[in-house]
């Protein structure tokens, strides 16, 4: 019988095929539940966060979302204004812009073609479309507007910066034609400001200058700074992914606080004449340079400050050179016979009226003294003396004031202590102890050498004698306000009598005698009595040696009722002595404030102290 292999066979094999189709089900079935299972876990972990941030965290991620929207921003305060005495500006915060781009924002520019309808959005040049973009067509519009080259400016638009700047101290002119472009996103702006001095080198050393933060580096804009600068305030808000700010999302601002005002006692109109004479001076004299200083008398303060250097306001020189009539010293040389005088007549050694017989030359511990010119005894009064500025006729009035008397009596006229107007940088002058005089040096200062002093300090010297013998504080500054409003003027200190009324009065005489001798030379004033005292003296130049000479001019006008005290000096001028350079010059700005502030003419000179006999 024939074996049956066939059936079976295939028997197996459906069987197999059942099988491991129900295997194969099971398999996806487990996998399918699987999957199931972990969607069904991220779905219940998403749920979880979703209900985790929206019930307990909503606050905090709004929070942080706003956070990232929110920006503060300075308000930046200007710097306050310095004037004259009148109101007059010399200093002041003008407002300025600076422009920057967004280089990303320019690579995508395409300019939008004005239709007639979209002018708050297209950009046009000179009616015209653009047919470049990018950073040429950004270029073509800034260029003429900035007044820059346009390849300059492509190079700059050019980058992957988000803020890199165009052009700086751009006027609000030039803003308001840059907002006309419509290229906000792409070109913006921030508000600056910039210090101005309208007035250039007119007392341009003495007002100084700030520095590129706007702080005061130099003069009146260091010495005042704590007045004139301000308090930026700020504000806060969100913005959008241009940046522009969100409308209505302002949640704090602090206004800012402009800088204070600062008025100095200083007349523009006094101050440009006195430099106008002072500088044709220099010219006509050949001199190195000149200093003047013109003060009222009956307050200290100070109605001009000139120098001939010439330094504009806010440059580098004013901020690093500063005004040299505040801070130069020198040897004030027949001047300071003013204060021997003032010593002899307050201690009550001499009266003006004495009797001297004065040599050419005197020797006095082995030391020899001698006059500027050649000449015979001459038989002198206190007041001839100081009429003929007689060195020898010092020295010999002299001899029994004391060393401590001597250096007493400078002090308290000012020397050898600043003036107390606080002006940056200002000299003190130099003045040895007594006791480290040597023999010489206690009698050269006699007649003016052997210290220095500053043109300030010899302007009050003859201002005190002027004022009936009281010494006014000097004063450069009028009033001043902080940014709060709060008066930041320093009181100064009360007037300090260094000699009685009667030597004062008795020094006065003895100057107007003085004016009187140099009258042909120009050291006079139509109508008005001078009271004046030359100086000449050699200092020392670069090598050490003495070879520059100082001539100055000291004079109070008028001489019956002082109203000002005028100092000026000219170094190595020619003719070197200050009653033929620096005399005039007194004069001719003496003229000038009697007619401007309308002072009344003097009366006759009588009685005047007899300097011979």
């Amino acid at each position: 019988m024939p074996r049956r292999t066939t059936p079976p066979k295939k028997q197996k094999n459906f069987f197999a095929r059942w099988m491991s189709s129900r295997s194969d089900s099971a398999v996806f079935s487990r996998r399918t539940q699987v999957l199931a299972g972990i969607l069904a876990v991220v779905i219940l972990v998403c749920f979880g966060r979703l209900l985790q941030v929206q019930i307990f965290e909503g606050s905090s991620v709004a929070q942080a979302a706003t956070d990232q929207r929110t920006v503060t921003e300075t308000i930046r305060a200007s710097r306050g204004t310095i004037t004259d005495v009148n109101g007059k500006i010399f200093a002041q915060s003008v407002e300025r812009y600076t422009v920057y781009a967004d280089q990303n924002a320019v690579k995508l520019f395409v300019p939008t073609a004005c239709t007639g309808s979209n002018s708050s959005v297209c950009q046009q040049q000179n009616g015209k479309a653009l047919t470049t973009k990018g950073a040429a067509a950004v270029a073509q519009l800034l260029a003429p507007v900035l007044g820059m080259d346009s390849l300059e400016l492509g190079a700059k638009l050019n980058g992957t910066s988000g803020y890199v700047i165009l052009k700086k101290n751009v006027v609000p002119s030039v803003k308001r034609n840059l907002d006309t472009l419509n290229l906000s996103g792409v070109i913006g702006t921030e508000l600056t400001t910039d210090r101005d001095y309208p007035n250039g080198a007119l007392l341009g050393s003495v007002i100084g200058a700030t520095n590129s933060d706007g702080q005061g580096v130099a003069g009146v804009e260091k010495m005042e700074n704590s007045a004139l600068k301000g308090k930026n305030g700020s504000v806060t808000y969100q913005q959008g992914s241009g940046g522009q700010e969100i409308p209505g999302t302002r949640t704090t601002a602090t206004s800012a606080k402009n800088g204070g005002t600062v008025k100095l006692t200083v007349d523009s109109d006094v101050q440009w004449y006195v430099e106008k004479v002072l500088n044709e001076g220099k010219k006509k004299y050949g001199a190195d340079w000149g200093i003047a200083i013109v003060q009222k008398v009956s307050t200290g303060e100070l109605t001009a400050v000139a120098d001939t250097d010439g330094y504009k306001a806010g440059s580098s020189d004013a901020s690093l050179k500063g005004s040299r009539a505040m801070t130069t010293s020198f040897e004030p040389g027949s001047t300071g016979k003013l204060i021997t005088a003032a010593a002899l007549m307050q201690t009550k050694l001499h009266k003006a009226t004495d009797h001297f017989q004065v040599p050419y030359s005197y020797t006095l511990n082995n030391q020899t003294y001698h006059d500027s010119h050649s000449h015979g005894i001459e038989k002198l009064t206190l007041a001839g003396i100081i009429k003929e500025s007689s060195n020898v006729g010092m020295v010999m009035s002299s001899e029994g004031l004391s060393r401590t008397q001597r250096h007493d009596f400078i002090t308290k006229f000012g020397i050898g202590s600043t003036s107390g107007i606080g002006f940056p940088g200002e000299s003190k002058g130099i003045l040895a102890a007594a006791d480290k005089w040597d023999t010489r040096t206690a009698n050269t200062v006699l007649f003016g050498q052997g210290y220095a002093a500053t043109a300030l300090q010899m302007t009050n010297v003859v201002a005190t004698v002027a004022n009936k013998g009281v010494k006014l504080q000097q004063s450069l500054i009028k009033s001043s306000k902080d940014a709060d409003g709060k008066t930041t003027t320093n009181s100064g200190t009360k007037g300090t009598r260094v000699i009685d009324a009667s030597v004062a009065s008795d020094l006065m005489d003895m100057m107007e005698s003085v004016t009187q001798t140099y009258s042909k030379a120009g050291v006079n004033v139509k109508g008005y009595r001078i009271a004046g005292k030359s100086g000449t003296a050699q200092v020392a130049g670069a090598n050490g040696q003495l070879t520059n000479t100082i001539g100055d001019w000291i004079g109070a006008i008028p001489a019956d009722n002082p109203q000002y005290v005028i100092m000026v000096a000219y170094m190595n001028s020619s003719p070197i002595y200050g009653g033929l350079t620096a005399g005039p010059v007194m004069a001719s700005i003496g003229g000038f404030l009697m007619q401007k502030y309308e002072v009344p003419t003097s009366t006759a000179r009588n009685n005047a102290i007899p300097t011979k006999w």
